[in-house]
């Protein structure tokens, strides 16, 4: 085990510890593979899934095997128009299990999500009878003022230039707490504790996963 290695896996083991006091059901992985492994041993077989815009779980190829597999999956990549990708939004409430990634979270567990048209913190809050949620250890910040920053600062211009809005921020790197009607920063979650307890799952990655 490298020297960053063995620092990822103590502060993971420690999130965690965490993430459970606030009623999570939480665990730690050393990698990607090791995390899609996680979500595949979670859900049964049969089980109706979606997912939200992540690309943590496109890139450790959660989505494909889960679309390979025997699950009924409901995609929004599938479709083309806007009506489809709504109507898929809102099957996405009455799954079985939602998967997504988070922008931001503290080390205390507290989970912070900036969205853009709403869908996916509103699955993460309320719909799915359970939700797991794959966070690299690059997304872990000390509070929630620097988890705010992370996910305006960091995470909101990447995912502008992702998708090649037409945003200040896609510009120039930065947050400019714009109006912009192409804005992602519409939707602020800050998630304090799994509410019922354990409907959240929570596995932390000793790698840096996402924006």
């Amino acid at each position: 085990m490298t020297p960053i290695e063995k620092r990822n896996a103590l502060a993971g083991q420690r999130i965690v510890k965490n993430l459970e006091k606030r009623h999570y059901e939480a665990y730690y992985v050393p990698t990607g593979n090791d995390a899609a492994a996680k979500v595949l041993q979670i859900i049964k077989k049969g089980s109706s899934v979606s997912w939200g815009g992540s690309m943590t779980i496109r890139d450790i190829g959660l989505t494909a095997s889960l679309k390979n597999g025997d699950y009924k999956v409901y995609d929004r990549d599938d479709v083309t128009t806007l009506e489809d990708k709504l109507s898929i939004y809102r099957k996405a409430f009455e799954c079985d299990y939602y998967i997504s990634s988070v922008n931001a979270m503290t080390e205390d567990g507290v989970i912070v999500n900036v969205d853009g048209n709403g869908n996916r913190v509103a699955a993460i809050t309320w719909g799915p009878e359970k939700v797991i949620l794959v966070v690299g250890i690059n997304k872990v910040c000390p509070d929630v003022e620097t988890a705010l920053k992370r996910a305006r600062s960091y995470a909101a211009p990447v995912n502008m230039a992702r998708f090649n809005y037409e945003t200040p921020c896609q510009k120039d790197g930065l947050c400019h707490d714009c109006l912009s009607p192409d804005s992602i920063c519409n939707y602020i979650s800050i998630q304090r504790m799994s509410h019922p307890a354990k409907r959240h799952i929570v596995i932390v990655v000793g790698e840096e996963l996402g924006y």
